[in-house]
């Protein structure tokens, strides 16, 4: 990408639009070539604000920062997709994402929410606490035990023919899955990453 390949409007600003690694939609401003430079010099989201007529960095003055991963236009070259990881919250409502507000369908950004939950179970990590800080309390051995049950018991509700079950017992694998993921110190982004790679191994054939 380079600046010359983009266009910016009238006022010499572009639209970018921020999505998580999860691929959760987190906000919308506006960048001007400055705010662009600084982006990708710096690592950190840079935004031109209309309202104040100046840059401010994304979180510079609550600490929610968004550090980027990726920036790419749109097919037309006048709006930009960030990709970024948050650092808290995007919204100045103090709310993950400017999209919030009434309940959302579920999708499967929705997971990256989830695993941030259980990020913080974790770190409260409990004896006597919730079922989950309770896991986490009790260690590895317990969890990769939770997983192997819950593994059993997707086999058995598929070999009965139970949708319901089926999809109840693969929703209890995948999250004790994912405590298993974060009490070894990994998520569930880096096992997409993983397929991610191997798709990409074999140029882009069938899995």
């Amino acid at each position: 990408m380079t600046f010359d390949s983009l266009r910016f409007d009238a006022d010499g600003l572009i639209p970018g639009l921020v999505q998580s690694r999860t691929g959760e939609l987190r906000m919308m401003a506006w960048l001007n070539r400055e705010a662009l430079r600084l982006t990708l010099d710096t690592g950190f989201v840079t935004f031109w604000s209309r309202s104040r007529q100046a840059l401010w960095v994304k979180g510079e003055s609550s600490g929610n920062r968004l550090k980027l991963v990726q920036i790419r236009p749109d097919c037309d070259a006048d709006a930009l997709l960030i990709v970024a990881d948050p650092e808290g919250p995007s919204c100045h409502r103090g709310t993950e994402s400017c999209f919030d507000g009434e309940p959302w369908p579920a999708t499967l950004p929705w997971l990256g929410r989830l695993e941030a939950l259980l990020k913080s179970r974790k770190a409260s990590a409990d004896l006597n606490g919730s079922y989950t800080q309770k896991l986490f309390a009790q260690g590895v051995d317990r969890i990769a035990k939770k997983v192997v049950e819950e593994a059993g018991e997707v086999i058995l509700a598929a070999k009965n023919d139970d949708r319901e079950a089926f999809l109840g017992e693969a929703a209890d694998l995948l999250f004790h899955l994912e405590l298993l993921l974060l009490e070894r110190g990994a998520s569930l982004l880096e096992v997409v990453e993983v397929l991610h790679h191997r798709h990409a191994d074999r140029s882009g054939g069938p899995a």
